[in-house]
């Protein structure tokens, strides 16, 4: 019989199932209380808007090159809607400086195959987004704890990196309501990052998935704003900006796009030609059709109701989680993060609570490089109504507390 494991590349074996996405298939059983999947509440989608936006398509003259083959940058009207957005944000570019790809994932994915060579480090927050370790785990790199407080010098990045045979490539994270931990990275760790990243000559993957989703404190500028503000203009600087469609409007469209210099532009159309050829275009026509008609009224809609539901997650927490444990109080997005007493292991947590408390979450240690941290919990508010996260937290909570009690 064929071995295929001795034929496949040597990078295969680096390839894991997510976590997540195994855990959304409790999303099917009407028992369990989710906590998992960090996907959006699909009674939100504007579906009316969508049906209007493919009836137009398909009504008009337009249908012909909705439906054909396309270019590999992107469909030109809707680069120019997402220049325009990002310009209210401080990130000043052109449309040829937006580069439109399958979703944020796909981004994430050729970034790492742009930058990435066997045994270089990306250099990753602690914990960091899964599908961020899943798509450059591929390109065989190696993972140093990027630290954002400044109490670790250049030098100790590049001997780090010397030690196992390759260079620091890149700093990657989320600067706001990271996922999984919620949490917004302050003005002054933003500009360290860029001195950091200038000393090591390095690029910075700003990862915007949830760049919309504010509910309360003040908008700090994206570390690309910032970037371009230092430096003159978009051509000069090293932060590539990553952002999606898919927490505001519809994630099953599959459209997210990157910010940079023209520089990285052209390496990535190569890599879409390559791969894919091009996102779907009658896609990409239909986001442009809503974002251009409706694009604030929906994120206000979503913003009302995700802040309402990460309050009453909080409260939940406040009031029924034991004092030994601690969590997040994010200003946005779609996660809570909590850490559980020393020694307790939240996989093991986790298949309690599905059998006895009907309870799903993420345990937390997929989230690390290194998969250590297992006391901890990514919990996500966004498709639970305030209802479902009160019993939920206190059901969690009550298992929590029976555990703690059980190790004493």
């Amino acid at each position: 019989m064929l071995d295929w494991e001795q034929i496949f590349a040597t990078r295969s074996s680096r390839m894991r199932a997510s976590e997540i996405r195994e855990l959304l298939k409790l999303l099917d059983q009407p028992d369990i209380i989710s906590f998992a999947g960090g996907i959006p509440d699909p009674a939100l989608f504007p579906d009316v808007a969508f049906k209007e936006a493919y009836s137009d398509i398909f009504s008009s003259a337009q249908v012909g090159s909705a439906l054909q083959y396309s270019v590999s940058e992107g469909y030109k009207p809707l680069r120019e809607w997402i220049a325009r957005d990002v310009a209210k944000i401080g990130i000043d570019c052109t449309p040829d400086n937006v580069f439109i790809t399958s979703g944020s994932q796909q981004a994430l994915d050729y970034l790492g195959k742009l930058f990435l060579s066997p045994n270089d480090t990306a250099l990753v927050t602690w914990p960091t987004y899964l599908g961020a370790l899943s798509a450059f785990n591929a390109y065989e790199p190696n993972y140093d704890q990027l630290s954002l407080n400044g109490n670790r010098t250049p030098e100790a990045y590049r001997d780090t990196a010397a030690k196992t045979g390759g260079a620091v490539k890149f700093a990657y994270l989320s600067a706001d309501f990271s996922n999984p931990t919620g949490e917004t990275i302050d003005l002054a760790a933003r500009e360290r990052l860029l001195a950091l990243a200038d000393e090591l000559d390095i690029a910075i993957l700003e990862d915007a998935a949830y760049q919309h989703l504010r509910y309360d404190g003040e908008a700090i500028p994206p570390i690309m704003a910032l970037d371009i503000a230092r430096r003159g203009g978009i051509e000069n600087t090293r932060t590539i900006y990553s952002g999606s469609f898919s927490k505001t409007l519809a994630p099953g469209l599959r459209v997210g796009f990157v910010v940079a210099a023209m520089p990285v532009i052209r390496k990535l159309v190569l890599m879409k030609q390559a791969a894919d050829l091009h996102s779907s275009t009658i896609n990409q026509i239909a986001i442009e059709h809503v974002a251009s008609r409706g694009f604030d009224a929906q994120v206000a809609k979503i913003r009302s109701v995700y802040s309402k539901r990460r309050d009453a997650m909080l409260a939940a927490l406040d009031k029924y989680m034991p004092k030994t444990a601690t969590w997040t109080r994010p200003e946005g997005g779609m996660f809570v993060w909590v850490t559980l007493p020393e020694g307790m292991d939240g996989a093991e947590l986790l298949a309690k609570s599905i059998a006895t408390e009907k309870v799903a979450f993420v345990p937390g240690k997929a989230f690390y490089a290194d998969s250590s941290n297992a006391n901890t919990l990514r919990m996500s508010f966004s498709c639970a109504d305030e209802a479902m996260i009160d019993e939920g937290i206190k059901r969690l909570g009550r298992l929590v507390s029976n555990a703690i009690r059980t190790a004493a």
